[in-house]
C-alpha cells in the first residue's frame, strides 16, 4: 500500500521550505543593501541570518551561495542562525560561489577568504582569531591573536567542526564532523579529529 499520507506530508514540507526562502532571501537582500555587504546573484536564505559588518571592513557572497538558519530547512538539526561578522578596520570575509553553509559562524579580524563550491555542514565555526586574549590580565579587553583563514574550492567541512586561526584548506578536502582544525590541511585529502590530522588521501 502506498503512503499517500508521506507524501503529502513530504510535499507540504518543500512547499513551506520554498515560501520560507522566497521571504527569508527577499528581506534579507534589503538588509544587507543597508548594510553595505556585497551580495551576487541568486543568493538564498532558509531563515534570517545575522551579518554584522564593522567600519572600514568588508564583506562579499558571490553567486548562487545558500545560507540555512531554519531548524527547519536542515534535518540534522540547526542549534543557531548563520552569523558572518567582521570585528575590526580592514577585516574581510569572502565567500565565493555554489557555497553552502547551515547554522554557520563565520567571524573575521583579519581575513577569511572561501572558495568555490565550498560546503560547511550544521553547527560549523570558521574564525581567524582568539576572541578572548589567552592570558589573564587579557581575556576581557583584548580579542587575541589573528592570522588569516584560506578555505580552497570544493571543500566540505562536516558537522560540528571548528577552522580556527591561520588555517588554509587545500582544495577538495574533506574535513570529518566534529574536528578541530589547528594547522593547516592539504589538498584532495580526508582529515578529521581533534585536533584535525589527515586520515588519508582522497
Amino acid at each position: 500500500m502506498r503512503d499517500f499520507n508521506g507524501k503529502i506530508n513530504f510535499r507540504i514540507g518543500i512547499f513551506r521550505l520554498a515560501v520560507n526562502c522566497f521571504f527569508s532571501s527577499l528581506l534579507m537582500s534589503v538588509k544587507l543593501k543597508i548594510k553595505k555587504v556585497g551580495v551576487g546573484n541568486n543568493v538564498k536564505f532558509y531563515g534570517l541570518a545575522i551579518f554584522s559588518r564593522t567600519a572600514d571592513s568588508f564583506i562579499s557572497v558571490d553567486d548562487n551561495t545558500c545560507f540555512r538558519s531554519s531548524p527547519h530547512s536542515n534535518l540534522i538539526g540547526i542549534k543557531a542562525s548563520c552569523i558572518v561578522a567582521t570585528h575590526g578596520p580592514g577585516a574581510a570575509i569572502i565567500i565565493g560561489q555554489n557555497c553552502g553553509f547551515s547554522g554557520t559562524v563565520i567571524g573575521a579580524l583579519k581575513k577569511i577568504s572561501i572558495g568555490n563550491d565550498v560546503l560547511c555542514g550544521a553547527n560549523t565555526l570558521i574564525t581567524d582569531f582568539d576572541w578572548h586574549g589567552i592570558a589573564p590580565d587579557k581575556r576581557l579587553n583584548s580579542l587575541g591573536e589573528s592570522k588569516e583563514v584560506i578555505i580552497g574550492n570544493n571543500v566540505f567541512i562536516g558537522y560540528g567542526s571548528t577552522i580556527l586561526k591561520g588555517v588554509t584548506i587545500g582544495e577538495n578536502s574533506v574535513i570529518g564532523a566534529n574536528s578541530v582544525v589547528t594547522k593547516s590541511i592539504p589538498a584532495n585529502v580526508i582529515a578529521g579529529g581533534n585536533p584535525c590530522r589527515v586520515v588519508r588521501p582522497l
